[in-house]
């Protein structure tokens, strides 16, 4: 009894404690569940309209301005904003301009700019009424909370009373400076030109072309130059090498900028009109015939009376022999090179907007030499490194002919089948591998040197046989040339893993595909493509089969504008776009408007691609 007692008195003397003290004594308790895990719960997310308090207003009559409150851990994608005046016909939306936001690498779209705290949009209208109108302004948006929610796209509409206009169809009021729209690579670039520092600029353009110097469009050309440089015969000079190599790299750069101010100004590509059979097929048998020379079948000369006149003359053979790499620094860079990448849009974007072809001129020139300063370093080393005398000049000249046989193949690559190609790959490997002795025994006397150029023969032979079954076999790449060899369920897989696209070969047909697309919702890529282009090619191998980028383009609409014969219709879909030429890539969001600020020129590898294609959802 006395333990029942003491234990009354002790609930009575708790209870009659102050409610303060009581209160203190239950988030004691509280803390301690929670610290041992038993009040554990998930985070409680707002509404998206507490999370993102929409308002807006006229500042006159053709201008609107939008605002959104974020709550704190809460954000909004720039990219994901829409307005849209409900049912008016007479009054039209001719931009909707951003305020600054903060980059983001999103768990959901990868790579955004995002807005915390606060969004504003100056909204621009075109319309001429000269009464108050009252409008409705739908702003459509989305946003996520740090915590991990991602909400659904969301419409709010505010109820807005525009003041009277003066009957003129715009306004006068200009965005502010803070809110210039994103723009694509390309565009930036020209942007530089038209306000930045020119020689600033042409520095960065000499830069950008170094860069472009180590992809496969400037590649072919090290053959070129070398095998000139080869073809001098022993008593080549280191400096007598670095002049070739200068020519050849000025004519080149020349050459470039005349075509591309050509292309800026009149919108017409000098290189895209020699990209045809005949002209590549002429150009492939001249490197034919060029490397048989190397291999001695032949030596190629100037008949004897032309010779001997010219010999009276001081230092014609020089000059003719300049004048050649001259030519082919021309021929070069039209038909060997024609790549279209980022600054080299940028610029021809800058000439035709602009009509300046002398800073365009410039940074096209300083753009090329940046290409071209590799094949500086390398011709003036083949003066240092090639030997004097002996059996060492033939074999390095082989080298050079089997390297000039390449460039032939790799320029029919663009206008003969898959398999075709694959077969001349073969041949190309299969002989080679015989004249290093592939088939020949070493002997047991053998030097180092003989067995290892065996075994590299024997590798080449075991390929290009591989290649030569491949293409037997239907195969397309010659980097997996048994693709073709496979079970009927692997072909399936790989084929139902493939990208599919819709060709479309005028501008009609490309309104109608983005009507439809709007009409079920659906985001568009438009791909420009020709079977000439090699970074085309690039993106097919390597980027469209990825994976990863092919989950990505789940759910788009897949359009690919053909323009390999560079015909009416090709040249008016790249005109319709101020394009100069394959691969480009345009982007559509699900309302049919092309996201410019996203638009694509040049090759882009997957990982990159992906993220890319991601901001567009």
């Amino acid at each position: 009894m006395t333990l029942i007692r003491s234990l009354f008195v002790t609930l009575l003397l708790l209870l009659s404690v102050a409610p303060s003290a009581q209160a203190s004594l239950g988030d004691t308790f509280r803390d301690l569940g929670t610290t041992l895990g038993l009040n554990s719960s998930q985070p409680e997310f707002l509404d998206p309209e507490d999370a993102f308090f929409y308002s807006a207003e006229a500042v006159d009559s053709h201008t609107l301005r939008a605002d959104f409150d974020i709550v704190d851990e809460y954000y909004l994608y720039k990219d994901k904003f829409e307005f849209t005046i409900e049912s008016s016909e007479e009054i039209t939306i001719v931009s909707a301009v951003g305020s600054k936001g903060k980059e983001k690498d999103d768990e959901f779209f990868g790579l955004m700019e995002v807005y915390y705290g606060k969004a504003s949009f100056t909204i621009k209208l075109a319309h001429s009424l000269e009464k108050e109108t009252p409008i409705t302004l739908i702003a459509r948006y989305q946003g996520c909370a740090d915590a991990g929610l991602c909400y659904p796209p969301t419409n709010s509409r505010i109820d807005i009373l525009l003041p009277a206009g003066d009957g003129s169809s715009s306004g006068s009021i200009a965005a502010p400076t803070d809110t210039a729209p994103m723009l694509s690579e390309q565009d930036q670039l020209a942007d530089n030109l038209a306000n930045k520092s020119a020689w600033l600029t042409i520095l960065t353009f000499f830069g950008l072309g170094l860069l472009l110097a180590f992809t496969p469009c400037v590649f072919p050309m090290i053959p070129i130059l070398s095998s000139i440089i080869v073809g001098q015969g022993e008593q080549i000079t280191t400096r007598r090498a670095f002049t070739l190599s200068l020519v050849y790299v000025l004519a080149m750069a020349l050459t470039y900028t005349i075509a591309g101010v050509f292309a800026g100004m009149f919108g017409e590509n000098l290189q895209i009109m020699l990209q045809n059979a005949w002209v590549l097929g002429t150009f492939s048998i001249v490197f034919v015939l060029l490397s048989l020379s190397m291999f001695g079948f032949y030596e190629l000369q100037l008949p004897s009376a032309v010779q001997s006149k010219l010999s009276k003359m001081s230092n014609s053979q020089q000059g003719g022999t300049l004048a050649g790499t001259a030519i082919m620094g021309f021929l070069s860079a039209l038909i060997v090179g024609p790549c279209v990448a980022p600054p080299l849009a940028g610029a021809l974007i800058y000439i035709g907007q602009s009509g300046d072809a002398v800073l365009g001129g410039m940074a096209l020139f300083a753009l090329s030499m940046g290409m071209g300063l590799p094949l500086l370093a390398i011709g003036a080393s083949a003066g240092k490194l090639l030997p004097h005398a002996g059996n060492w000049m033939n074999s390095i000249k082989a080298v050079f002919g089997v390297m000039l046989l390449a460039v032939a193949i790799w320029m029919l690559e663009r206008i003969i089948p898959a398999s075709v190609t694959l077969a001349l790959w073969s041949i190309l490997l299969i002989g080679s591998s015989i004249y290093m002795g592939a088939l020949e025994p070493v002997g047991i006397d053998g030097t180092g040197w003989k067995k290892l150029w065996k075994g590299v023969g024997l590798t080449l032979l075991i390929y290009g046989s591989l290649l030569l079954i491949g293409a037997a076999s239907g195969a397309k790449d010659p980097l997996q040339p048994l693709q073709g060899i496979s079970l009927a369920a692997t072909s399936s897989t790989q084929q139902s893993n493939k990208l599919e696209f819709k060709i479309i070969k005028s501008v009609d047909e490309l309104q109608q595909e983005i009507a439809q697309a709007k009409e079920s919702g659906q985001p568009v890529m438009l791909d420009f493509y020709a079977d000439w282009c090699i970074s085309c090619k690039e993106m097919e191998r390597y980027t469209f089969s990825d994976p990863q980028v092919i989950a990505a383009l789940s759910g788009f609409r897949l359009l690919k504008a053909d323009v390999t014969a560079n015909n009416a219709n090709d040249k008016a879909l790249l005109k319709e776009f101020n394009l100069i030429g394959p691969p480009s890539i345009i982007f559509y969001d699900q309302s049919g408007q092309e996201l410019r600020h996203l638009r694509l020129v040049g090759f882009m590898d997957a990982s990159s691609f992906r993220q890319h294609a991601e901001r567009i959802r």
